[in-house]
């Protein structure tokens, strides 16, 4: 567990590669509107962040296993979980966007995803983005050294279920900061018998609830990159990028605005 731990130096990395991610995703939003492209969406999101002076860490991710993902950001619509590759893909009234975005900056990687509403949407769906943003934020308040992921797991699925959603097991947080995946994985859903490991002051990790309108299944799409919810129904999806203090947690890729 040594090894999850980040250097004071490390720490100023990530703090500083967070606020220039959060800084990208915040001008790459003012470009969500219907009739807009996602490959369009792409282009600019690796504009913004080589213009932050970072590396786009998603570009090329995977070619270890011969299928390299082709672009600096994943865009996930509706019913797609995450993932979904950049195309000729129109938003439309009524959309709902994911975009997930990790850069590196003087060697630190950071990692976040955003929901975001395309133009005005159903009632049902609002009320899907807000319960998986607040089940986040639930998860998140239980954090400090020493708690234990039953802790953050049990907060993040209960707000969930309580507003009939579900929560994907089928993919999990991790660990972030010299790679974009590290040790631990960090599940949003607790069972008996899983590992219930301590957070511990230093850790940098990515925690990003997947959350559905439907059931919790995912299916992998042919594009060999994309996750779609297996019933077809809608799909939302958070995530930060944190750092454990011995008190709470310090989040790195929040503008002062969030």
């Amino acid at each position: 567990m040594n090894e999850w731990i980040k250097s004071e130096k490390e720490i100023e990395g990530l703090r500083e590669s967070g606020a220039r991610l959060s800084v990208v995703l915040a001008e790459l939003a003012l470009s969500v509107a219907p009739g807009i492209s996602t490959r369009l969406l792409g282009e600019e999101a690796e504009r913004l962040i080589r213009k932050q002076g970072g590396m786009p860490i998603f570009k090329g991710y995977g070619s270890e296993w011969g299928k390299p993902f082709p672009a600096a950001i994943c865009i996930s619509v509706n019913e797609e979980v995450v993932h979904g590759i950049p195309s000729s893909r129109i938003l439309r009234e009524g959309d709902i966007l994911k975009l997930d975005i990790g850069m590196r900056y003087q060697g630190m990687i950071t990692d976040m995803a955003r929901t975001f509403p395309v133009g005005a949407i159903a009632p049902d769906a609002a009320r899907l983005i807000t319960a998986t943003k607040e089940s986040l934020d639930l998860g998140i308040s239980k954090l400090r050294s020493g708690v234990r992921l039953s802790r953050f797991a049990q907060a993040v699925e209960s707000r969930v279920k309580q507003n009939g959603f579900s929560v994907v097991r089928d993919l999990v947080g991790h660990g972030v900061g010299r790679e974009l995946h590290e040790e631990p994985n960090i599940p949003n859903y607790f069972v008996k018998g899983m590992e219930n490991f301590s957070f511990r002051k230093g850790m940098s990790v990515a925690l990003e609830p997947m959350v559905n309108m439907g059931r919790p299944a995912v299916r992998l799409a042919d594009d060999g990159w994309t996750y779609k919810t297996a019933d077809g129904s809608l799909s939302a999806h958070f995530e930060d990028t944190l750092i454990i203090t011995e008190s709470g947690v310090e989040i790195v890729t929040r503008t002062s605005h969030e």
